[in-house]
C-alpha cells in the first residue's frame, strides 16, 4: 500500500473498546504468544489503546475483578518486555442474568473509562430483568453500553425497541465486524443503526486472528467512513 492509501484508509478510531484478549479465562485468545499477536497487529492497524472485555456469564465464565487484572497484569508485563508501543486496559462484557443483579448489588462489576459498564443479554430472548438491570445500573452511577446491539433478534423487528433502549440511557456500541457479511440480517441492522444515528461506540470484538483479518478490510471501506459521518463517535474520548 503506498503511502497515500495508507492515509486514505486509516483508521479515525485509536481506542479499540471490546476484545477478548486476557489468556484462558473466556471465548478468546488461548496464550500470551497469541494475545501479543493480536496486540502487534492492533497496534499496526493504528491503535494506540486497547480496552478488552473478557465475558462475565454466571454459568460459562465466572470470571471476577481479580481474575481479570492478574490475566491483564500478565499481558501487560509481556507488551512491555516485547517493546510494543500500546496501552491496555481492561473492563468486561457482563451477561445480563440474575447474577448480574449480584453484582452490581455488591458492586463487583468491572466497568471502563468513564464508569461505562458493557452488557450483553441472549440474541434471541429479550431478559425480563432487562430495564430493571438498565435502571440498577444508572442508579449506580455506571453508563450501560449495549455490546454489539445488531445481534439481537428480539429487537430487530422494529427500530423503535433501539430508540426506545437509547431514551433509557443505553449507549450502543456496534461491532466493526458485523459489517463483513452484507447479506445477513445482523449486517443490515447493523447498517440501519449506522444510518439511524443510534451508534455511540465501535468495537472490534477481537477473539482471534481472523477477527482482526476481517476488520482490516472493512476499515477500508466507505460504508465504515460513513459510521463517522451520522454518529458521535466516542471512542477515542
Amino acid at each position: 500500500m503506498n503511502l497515500f492509501s495508507f492515509f486514505q484508509f486509516r483508521n479515525p478510531i485509536t481506542v479499540d473498546i471490546h476484545s477478548h484478549l486476557l489468556p484462558g479465562i473466556d471465548d478468546g485468545v488461548k496464550s500470551i504468544e497469541e494475545s501479543l499477536s493480536l496486540i502487534k497487529k492492533f497496534k499496526m492497524l493504528g491503535y494506540s489503546k486497547l480496552i478488552t472485555t473478557p465475558h462475565i456469564m454466571s454459568d460459562n465464565y465466572p470470571n471476577t475483578r481479580a481474575i481479570i487484572n492478574r490475566q491483564l497484569s500478565l499481558v501487560q508485563e509481556a507488551i512491555e518486555e516485547a517493546k510494543i508501543d500500546i496501552a491496555i486496559e481492561a473492563g468486561a462484557e457482563h451477561y445480563i442474568d440474575v447474577g448480574f443483579l449480584e453484582l452490581l448489588e455488591n458492586r463487583e462489576v468491572v466497568p471502563f473509562g468513564y464508569n461505562y459498564l458493557l452488557f450483553e443479554t441472549s440474541y434471541t430472548t429479550r431478559p425480563i430483568i432487562l430495564e430493571q438491570a438498565i435502571f440498577e445500573m444508572l442508579s449506580q452511577g455506571y453508563t450501560p453500553v449495549l455490546a454489539h446491539p445488531e445481534r439481537y433478534l428480539y429487537l430487530h423487528d422494529d427500530i423503535e425497541h433501539y430508540k426506545t433502549l437509547k431514551a433509557l440511557g443505553v449507549l450502543f456500541q456496534v461491532n466493526i465486524k458485523s459489517l463483513h457479511t452484507k447479506s445477513s440480517k445482523v449486517y443490515k441492522m447493523a447498517h440501519l443503526l449506522i444510518k439511524s444515528g443510534l451508534v455511540d461506540f465501535v468495537g472490534s470484538d477481537v477473539h482471534r486472528m481472523r477477527d482482526l483479518d476481517n476488520l482490516e478490510k472493512i476499515i477500508k471501506h466507505n460504508e465504515y467512513r460513513n459510521i463517522f459521518k451520522k454518529n458521535t463517535i466516542i471512542n477515542n474520548k
